[in-house]
C-alpha cells in the first residue's frame, strides 16, 4: 500500500505522520500520478498548523510534485500513461501516489527534470503572475523583493533581472545576501540591521520603487509602502511572518495614490488556458537558462516534520524537494 503522510489535528511539525493510505482509482478528470519528486512550500506549514482550514481532517498537505501519469480517469483527454508529469496546485501531494485534476496538471518538456519540476511549478508559477501578470515588469524599472533568498525570491530575483529591472531585495542574513546577489540582486539589504525603507529610499536616489513584492506580511509592513513611488503597486502573496490584519485603505492616498493587491495562484490557473501559458513561460525561462531552479535541500518524505521545522525556522534558502 502506498505511504502518506497524514496529519490528524492541526499543531506543529510533529503532527505529521508517515502512514499507508489507500489512493483508489481516477474519478473523471482525474488522473493517478506516481510521484518522484515532492515540492515543499510554506503553505503548507499554514495547512499543518491550521492557519488556513482544510475541509476536514485528517488530510494529507501539499500542492506541487512532480511524477509519472498510471492511470487515467473517465473524460481525460490530452494525457497517457507514462507522461511525465508536474503541478503547483494539486492537493494530498506529501504521498508516493496522488490523485490529481487533470487540469491542473502540465506535461512536462524533456529538458526539465522531476526535481526542478517539483521545486518549480508553484514557486515558479507564482513568480510568473507576479512578474508578468499583477505588475508587469518593464526594462527600466526598479523593484523591491522580500526574502529574495526565499524559495520565491531566488527564480523572482533572476526572472526580474533577466526582464531589465534593477533588483532591490532584502534578506535576514550575510550568507543569505551573498546568495540574493548570486541570483540576480542589484542591492541586498539586510532587514535585520537597517531600516530597509531608507535604505531603498538611498539605493533609488529618494524616487522609490516602482513595484514591492511582499511574501513575508507583518513585520515588512506597513514600512513597504514607503518604498514606493508614487502610483507604485504594492503586492502582498504571502504572510511568513504573520497576516497584514490592520489595513488603512486611506493610507494609500497618503503615500502616493499607491495600488494594493493581495494575488493567489490558485485563481490564476483556474483558468486552464492561463495555467498552460504561464507553464509555457516558466519553461521557456528555466530551458534558456536565464532562470535556474536553485534545489539547495533534498529529504525523504518520512521526514516531512524535520523539513517544515528547518523551513518555518528560516533555516533553509532555495527550494527543498523530497523523494517518496
Amino acid at each position: 500500500m502506498p505511504k502518506a503522510i497524514r496529519v490528524h489535528e492541526y499543531g506543529g511539525p510533529e503532527v505529521m505522520r508517515y502512514e499507508d493510505v489507500a489512493v483508489g482509482d481516477p474519478g473523471p478528470g482525474q488522473i493517478r500520478v506516481r510521484q518522484s519528486a515532492v515540492g515543499v512550500n510554506f503553505i503548507d506549514i499554514y495547512f499543518r498548523s491550521g492557519h488556513y482550514k482544510v475541509p476536514q481532517l485528517p488530510f494529507t498537505p501539499g500542492n506541487e510534485g512532480a511524477g509519472t501519469v498510471v492511470a487515467l480517469g473517465e473524460g481525460v483527454s490530452g494525457f497517457r500513461p507514462g507522461d511525465r508529469v508536474a503541478y503547483g496546485s494539486a492537493s494530498g501531494t506529501y504521498a508516493e501516489e496522488v490523485l490529481v485534476d487533470a487540469k491542473s496538471v502540465v506535461r512536462l518538456p524533456d529538458g526539465i527534470d522531476d526535481d526542478t519540476a517539483a521545486a518549480m511549478m508553484l514557486k515558479g508559477l507564482t513568480t510568473q503572475y507576479l512578474l508578468r501578470r499583477t505588475y508587469k515588469v518593464q526594462p527600466g524599472d526598479t523593484i523591491l523583493f522580500h526574502a529574495a533568498a526565499g524559495g520565491v525570491g531566488l527564480i523572482a530575483t533572476q526572472w526580474a533581472k533577466h526582464l531589465g529591472a534593477t533588483v532591490i531585495g532584502t534578506v535576514g542574513s550575510e550568507d543569505k545576501a551573498a546568495l540574493a546577489r548570486e541570483h540576480g540582486c542589484d542591492h541586498v539589504i539586510l532587514y535585520r540591521n537597517e531600516d530597509f525603507a531608507a535604505r531603498v529610499k538611498e539605493i533609488t536616489g529618494g524616487k522609490g520603487c516602482t513595484v514591492v513584492y511582499d511574501g513575508v506580511g507583518q513585520a515588512t509592513f506597513p514600512a513597504s509602502l514607503d518604498c514606493l513611488r508614487p502610483f507604485g503597486y504594492f503586492v502582498n502573496f504571502g504572510s511568513a511572518s504573520g497576516a497584514v490584519t490592520q489595513f488603512d485603505i486611506s493610507l494609500l492616498a497618503q503615500k502616493g495614490s499607491l495600488y494594493a493587491t493581495r494575488p493567489t495562484l490558485f485563481t490564476h490557473v483556474a483558468d486552464r488556458a492561463v495555467l498552460e501559458e504561464m507553464a509555457a513561460d516558466l519553461f521557456e525561462v528555466v530551458q534558456s537558462g536565464a532562470v535556474k531552479i536553485p534545489v539547495h535541500t533534498r529529504a525523504k518524505l518520512a521526514d516531512a516534520p524535520k523539513v517544515h521545522a528547518d523551513l518555518a525556522g528560516r533555516q533553509t534558502t532555495g527550494a527543498t524537494v523530497m523523494h517518496p
